[in-house]
């Protein structure tokens, strides 16, 4: 790790619903410290999110160093897209590679993917190297196969999001090894996050 190396959670905020979704994302950086051996007062995160307020949608980041300071950050929220154009980057995952399974700042692959996010393309979606779909650089993807909602399961390696886990708990969504010949079948596709939601998504080449 390095000195800038942050454990990160980033979720939404309405005036009417406070946090979306912050006891997830609490008990997902818990898990992640404790993984790292990182200390983590939830106490203090609980207050920092309890006690914030705008007056519209905001983005909020919750970051906690490998000391254990946390910061709670927030910016203006933009309306999502309405369609995401994706496509399939050329670097294959590893599905052993125990940093694809946590919210951190390493994260170097995904950061430069998006850094060089062609004009007209919203995201990279990456396959790891037994030809699986994984995730993209800031979302989990879904996709309608045969009538039923799947996601990727996590032995393919990937981040388990808090919309993706919210969305497992609830029925909506199963787990499922997707190919790429999967993938270009599919009848629908969505991605998503916890800031987001669900956004349907178009596959190009």
């Amino acid at each position: 790790m390095n000195e800038t190396f942050r454990i990160i959670e980033t979720f939404g905020y309405a005036p009417d619903q406070g946090m979306i979704r912050g006891a997830l994302h609490l008990a997902r950086m818990a898990r992640t410290a404790s993984e790292l051996d990182v200390a983590f007062d939830r106490t203090q995160a609980e207050r920092l999110l309890s006690e914030f307020r705008a007056e519209g949608p905001r983005r909020m980041r919750l970051t906690l160093d490998r000391a254990g300071q946390m910061a709670l950050e927030d910016a203006p929220l933009a309306a999502a897209k309405p369609l995401f154009r994706v496509a399939v980057h050329d670097a294959r995952l590893d599905p052993h590679d125990p940093w694809l399974r946590r919210k951190t700042t390493h994260r170097a692959l995904y950061d430069r993917a998006r850094a060089e996010l062609p004009e007209g393309l919203d995201e990279y979606l990456f396959f790891n190297t037994r030809g699986e779909l994984c995730e993209g650089t800031i979302t989990n993807v879904f996709v309608d196969l045969a009538g039923v909602t799947v996601t990727p399961a996590l032995p393919a390696g990937l981040l388990p999001g808090v919309l993706r886990a919210a969305l497992l708990a609830e029925g909506r969504v199963e787990e499922a090894v997707l190919t790429e010949n999967d993938l270009r079948q599919v009848a629908k596709i969505w991605v998503g996050n916890s800031l987001r939601g669900l956004i349907e998504a178009k596959l190009v080449d």
